[in-house]
């Protein structure tokens, strides 16, 4: 409830002056992430900095991806000492709100799981709570620009510091497998655990709560797509509007998708929710569209985008969890669609 307070009584009180996050500036995110980084660099070695750091403009600072890759820029937490993984938790801390973070170490442990389940394929991904990576991209500092990321399976966060105020935290990417955890593995989540439920629940509340006719604008397609869409791709995709314009959306059902816009916005540090959800009211609650393909309830393949002039949502669970139960596997990305990764379209 008090990061709740704290986003609506921000978004009250900020007035965005440019249409999208590129632009905008907010001092005390920057400020505690530029100090969070350079004292986890301090806290490595020669040879652990030489993995944990690149130059700003490299390119590896726009590849980015969520599914199990063997091999990722940065330094893995596998190799951090006690001491080096409680800086990189402290970075990971500066770039997300209580929640956001709570979330975020939630997905890490899910790999305990999957770990579990699926000890015994062959060719199975490594699944390992510690194969997630942190990489600094240029020097920390209150002058200058620099850029930092956290990645590995279903997470992937990325933000852009400017003469020490933040400018860029996009993509951010949550995802988790199994979205209902249903088996009980020592060392992980419970059973019954779900950690992105209301960006799912939510948005099974405003479907429901469409009429008909706002039911058919809203479904764009009876199955929902294979993924999101531009999954590891620099910028979001630019296609046009589609689905139901929430201009169209009763009082009621406009406070639901509200709070679904909050669910998301409350991941990150509360002036980062509060500037998202400006640029939104800015912009127009009206002109965001609401776009559904799939089945209308849980445990079939469904999929939902919530898109306005300044940002775009994706959320989609199609695939089965690692013990084979159906639609149990969310991926889920907020994007800027004035450009990722600090840079201006």
């Amino acid at each position: 409830m008090k990061q709740r307070r704290s986003l609506v009584a921000l978004v009250a009180a900020l007035t965005v002056a440019t249409a999208g996050w590129i632009g905008f500036r907010y001092e005390g995110a920057g400020a505690d992430m530029t100090r969070a980084a350079e004292q986890f660099l301090k806290s490595l070695s020669a040879e652990q900095r030489g993995k944990a750091t690149m130059v700003f403009d490299n390119p590896a600072r726009l590849d980015w991806h969520f599914i199990p890759k063997p091999e990722r820029k940065g330094l893995q937490v596998k190799e951090m000492n006690d001491e080096q993984r409680k800086h990189a938790h402290a970075l990971l801390h500066s770039g997300l709100s209580q929640i956001g973070y709570d979330k975020a170490t939630a997905i890490m442990s899910l790999e305990i799981i999957l770990h579990e389940l699926e000890k015994t394929r062959k060719g199975s991904p490594i699944r390992d709570p510690e194969r997630y990576y942190f990489t600094v991209f240029g020097a920390p500092s209150n002058q200058g620009r620099w850029g930092w990321s956290v990645e590995g399976h279903h997470l992937s966060l990325n933000f852009v510091v400017d003469r020490g105020r933040l400018a860029a935290a996009t993509p951010a990417f949550f995802g988790d497998n199994p979205a209902v955890v249903k088996n009980d593995v020592s060392g992980a989540p419970g059973k019954g655990t779900r950690v992105l439920a209301k960006e799912e629940s939510l948005a099974f509340d405003l479907l429901h709560s469409l009429s008909d006719e706002q039911r058919k604008a809203a479904l764009i397609d009876e199955k929902p797509p294979g993924e999101i869409r531009g999954p590891a791709t620099p910028q979001p995709p630019r296609e046009a509007l589609a689905g139901l314009k929430t201009a169209k959306l009763n009082d009621a059902q406009s406070k639901t998708l509200w709070g679904l816009l909050e669910t998301y916005a409350e991941k990150m540090p509360a002036e980062v929710g509060a500037a998202w959800l400006g640029e939104i009211k800015k912009a127009g609650v009206g002109n965001v569209h609401f776009a559904w393909a799939g089945a209308d309830k849980e445990g079939v393949g469904h999929y939902y985008r919530v898109q306005g002039p300044t940002f775009l949502i994706e959320f989609i669970n199609v695939q089965p969890d690692a013990a084979g139960n159906p639609a149990n596997h969310v991926h889920s990305v907020w994007r800027n669609l004035s450009g990722d990764f600090g840079v201006t379209l």
